[in-house]
């Protein structure tokens, strides 16, 4: 018990004020927590386990999960960011220049939410406006909107690991904290791998409108065969109009 309550460093005290102290319980509960398990269920629960897809389309559950767990991370982030704001003079540390990486990908992430096109589809008909969209069509737009996203995502995801585990070094954190940090990333990573060897991951365009070739983007995107049933089955309302894309 004694080893894991000390510091990673022995020859360091484990000192920290508030500030410090609060902005790694907002940054390790922002990027450790919230925002993998926000990646987690959009890539892998788009379609939910028991739903009848393709019959049954358009579950809302994982867009609206991915959506509060990543503004809540980035309320965490800013909140964080302004506990700590460095004191003019003040030497930047790599948990630093870590830190405004991550902070810089989030700010990127949202710019290409604003700016990522529009929607279309069967549903947007309804309210007289055009069934053709940039994700509907799926444009070249739309194309380098969904790669820009990812390759941002998993990229600051990425930096957000990294940047807390210096965090930890540089406050000299006990180890009973990189444990288990460490322990909940393994386990992460390997629901991660066994949802996708399941075949549990299905593209926005295939959840929300199906794998019927008629629809424009299903040329563009390799269309799903299958995914793996279960007995019981979850209903989801049918051509319900979605505003996100």
């Amino acid at each position: 018990m004694e080893w894991l309550l000390a510091p990673l460093d022995a020859t360091r005290p484990h000192d920290v004020g508030f500030a410090v102290a609060w902005h790694a319980r907002f940054m390790v509960l922002a990027w450790a927590i919230l925002a993998p398990l926000a990646v987690l269920i959009a890539r892998f629960y788009k379609v939910l386990p028991g739903q009848d897809w393709p019959r049954v389309l358009d579950s809302r559950l994982w867009w609206r999960t991915h959506l509060i767990g990543q503004i809540a991370a980035g309320v965490l982030t800013i909140v964080a960011l302004v506990l700590i704001w460095p004191v003019r003079g003040e030497s930047v540390s790599i948990h630093g220049i870590l830190g405004y990486g991550v902070l810089s990908g989030l700010v990127a992430q949202v710019l290409l939410g604003i700016f990522r096109g529009s929607k279309g589809g069967p549903t947007e008909v309804a309210y007289g406006r055009s069934i053709h969209g940039d994700h509907y069509d799926m444009t070249r737009h739309r194309l380098m909107f969904e790669w820009c996203h990812k390759i941002i995502g998993y990229t600051t995801l990425a930096l957000a690991i990294v940047a807390i585990l210096a965090g930890l070094w540089h406050a000299n954190g006990p180890r009973w904290m990189a444990l288990v940090l460490v322990a909940w990333w393994i386990f992460l990573i390997g629901w991660g791998i066994r949802l996708q060897k399941s075949g549990r991951m299905v593209t926005t365009y295939h959840a929300i409108w199906g794998n019927d070739p008629a629809h424009p983007g299903n040329c563009i995107v390799p269309r799903p065969r299958r995914l793996p049933r279960t007995r019981k089955v979850i209903k989801v309302k049918e051509g319900r109009d979605v505003r996100r894309h």
